[in-house]
């Protein structure tokens, strides 16, 4: 039995995507299979295709993000056939990652997709949110402390302004102008266009989704934390601030939580366009071409 699945053998650019038939992946102990219902496109996965991560002369599979419905279970494990779930493929896809007709995931990494989203919109949840909540976290603000958000018109950034809002921080967007009136709808309660001069701002933690590095640690106060998305990209600690960069992990039981928010409407979800599994090369140009609110989501 076989399927599809948009993987990389060469890095390069969009044209470096192929659609291979690969065998259809069988779950092994605590692992589901999931029927792909819809799977977002990532920057990450332009990485990934980039050669960023390594692998080269191996065929790499591209795609973390899942939304669709069990159809396969391997031994010990909870779930049933037929459930409905959101699921998270993380690292270095070998062979395969979400972008495919079929998908195995531990269990650890699945969690009950949200009842109100179907599978394009619920798609987008999992690796952005999930990323979002774990910066978040190695932050540790408290209630009422002072938050600022670079690239906070992003994926990350976008549900980062949000978690943070209903964590009862205080936040300030920094993003392009046009963003502006989304972002302060999101709970953003100050906004700053992007070029601002961000030195001396006093902030007591910065999440740096638009990796400005220095500009943006410059804006925390002494012994504030700022938080980098790209390992080994983060600036170097000055004047006491706490330095971390967010190496994301699945949490099956986080993003069942970040499910539930989403269920209640507390965190939104933007898809920009939708593309055929087929035609995933035609995302990735999509994608790089820039200027995009929301997500590309690829349909099998």
């Amino acid at each position: 039995m076989f399927m599809r699945a948009a993987t990389v053998s060469r890095f390069g650019g969009p044209e470096a995507v192929q659609i291979t038939e690969v065998p259809v992946p069988v779950p092994g102990a605590g692992q589901v299979r999931i029927k792909v219902g819809a799977a977002a496109l990532n920057p990450v996965d332009v990485a990934m295709r980039s050669g960023v991560f390594g692998g080269a002369g191996e065929r790499i599979g591209l795609g973390w993000d899942v939304a669709g419905s069990i159809d396969a279970l391997g031994p010990g494990v909870a779930w049933a056939v037929g459930d409905r779930v959101i699921g998270l493929a993380e690292g270095h896809h070998e062979p395969l990652g979400t972008h495919a007709d079929y998908v195995v995931l531990d269990v650890e990494a699945v969690a009950p997709a949200p009842a109100s989203l179907d599978d394009v919109h619920a798609a987008v949840l999992p690796l952005n949110t999930m990323s979002a909540a774990q910066a978040l976290g190695l932050l540790a603000l408290r209630p009422g402390q002072r938050l600022l958000v670079t690239g906070a018109a992003g994926g990350v950034g976008g549900y980062a302004v949000e978690l943070a809002h209903w964590q009862g921080l205080e936040v300030t967007a920094l993003a392009s102008a046009v963003d502006e009136a989304s972002l302060r709808s999101r709970g953003a309660s100050h906004f700053l266009s992007r070029g601002t001069t961000l030195e001396s701002s006093g902030f007591d933690g910065v999440l740096d989704a638009a990796a400005l590095g220095s500009a943006a640690i410059a804006a925390v106060r002494d012994g504030g934390s700022y938080v980098g998305l790209w390992p080994g990209r983060e600036p170097e600690a000055e004047r006491g601030v706490r330095v971390d960069a967010l190496a994301v992990r699945a949490d099956g039981a986080q993003l069942a939580e970040l499910s539930r928010l989403a269920d209640q409407g507390k965190i939104g979800t933007r898809v920009a366009r939708t593309y055929p599994l087929g035609e995933a090369a035609a995302a990735h140009a999509r994608l790089a071409a820039g200027g995009l609110r929301g997500r590309l989501v690829l349909i099998p």
